[in-house]
């Protein structure tokens, strides 16, 4: 493996002062026993946040002091740009033309220089800059520091809470779940790992299937409003720790999302983003069916209108214990 549980705990001693430890609450409306480790809380409003700090404390001070640079859908652009900020360097984050307009204010309120690109070429445009500027890369999925920061939250909500029976974890580029996956086979072997990710983006439950990485084409990706998730491949480095630690990946559909960000919206008064409700969409297409189960609740950046539109939306019955 290329992250191990000590780098997952050498981590958390790193980011310490830097990252807050996000509640982990109870959802006493679903039916069976769930819990949301509520990361949508966290200074960028995402888990994002545990990673770039640790890749950016992890840099040498002559590297770190030429700025950072990465490719992001949002989150992982504001996480990047928060830890430069904190550490007096300059940040370019390279956005799609489709982001989301809350996350590229986020981002450049954070002092970030955003450059634009077409979905498919963030990777390339931000080599480029890296190239021209000299700039360290802070990737936001497939790197050995970004998974074990995104471990640390697993640590915690194991500290919190015994006899976990599935610890559901949204899945994009798959470094959320390769650092939670290392940190609860560790602690817990026995609890399961499951991954959600929506129907129009499922190229890691495919490629958990075959046994290899199998892209999907960036347009259909595209479609889904879960846009944390249109990564069109899990990475090079996080593939094998998805085989290693990851027990299943289930999909739900657009309106099960859009469902949960209304649900944890009204009942538990967390403003969620289609990405970080997730794990409670597949939570609540089988109530009771995952036993004692902890959400990843993992970012609350959402649209504006987005989040009317999932409020206007009819009740969920089976939200109701």
């Amino acid at each position: 493996m290329t992250v191990t549980a000590s780098d997952i705990v050498e981590a958390r001693a790193r980011i310490a002062g830097g990252v807050v430890r996000t509640p982990l609450l109870a959802a006493p409306w679903a039916r069976g026993e769930l819990y949301l480790k509520a990361e949508s809380l966290q200074p960028i409003g995402a888990f994002k946040i545990r990673g770039a700090l640790n890749a950016v404390r992890r840099l040498r001070p002559e590297a770190r002091a030429r700025g950072v640079v990465t490719h992001s859908s949002g989150n992982h652009g504001q996480a990047v740009a928060w830890a430069a900020r904190a550490a007096g360097v300059p940040a370019v984050i390279v956005m799609p033309e489709a982001a989301a307009q809350v996350k590229v204010n986020a981002t450049r309120e954070l002092g970030a220089d955003v450059i634009f690109a077409p979905a498919a070429r963030r990777e390339p445009v931000a080599e480029e800059v890296r190239a021209d500027r000299g700039m360290a890369m802070i990737p936001p999925f497939d790197h050995a520091d970004v998974i074990a920061g995104q471990g640390t939250l697993a640590l915690e909500f194991l500290e919190e809470l015994d006899e976990i029976d599935t610890v559901l974890v949204p899945i994009g580029g798959g470094g959320l779940i390769s650092g939670v996956g290392v940190a609860v086979k560790q602690v817990s072997p026995g609890t399961r790992v499951i991954g959600v990710e929506p129907e129009l983006a499922a190229d890691a439950r495919d490629s958990l299937a075959a046994g290899r990485r199998i892209p999907w084409n960036a347009e259909d990706t595209s479609r889904t409003i879960a846009d944390g998730t249109r990564t069109p491949v899990v990475g090079e480095l996080t593939f094998p720790l998805i085989q290693a630690t990851v027990d299943a990946i289930v999909t739900v559909s657009e309106r099960e999302i859009l469902a949960a960000v209304a649900v944890l919206a009204r009942r538990s008064r967390l403003v969620v983003e289609p990405s970080g409700a997730l794990g409670v969409a597949a939570y609540l297409s089988e109530p009771g069916g995952f036993g004692r189960a902890v959400a990843v609740v993992s970012g609350g950046n959402i649209d504006p209108g987005l989040l009317a539109g999932a409020l206007a939306l009819p009740y969920l019955e089976e939200s109701h214990p």
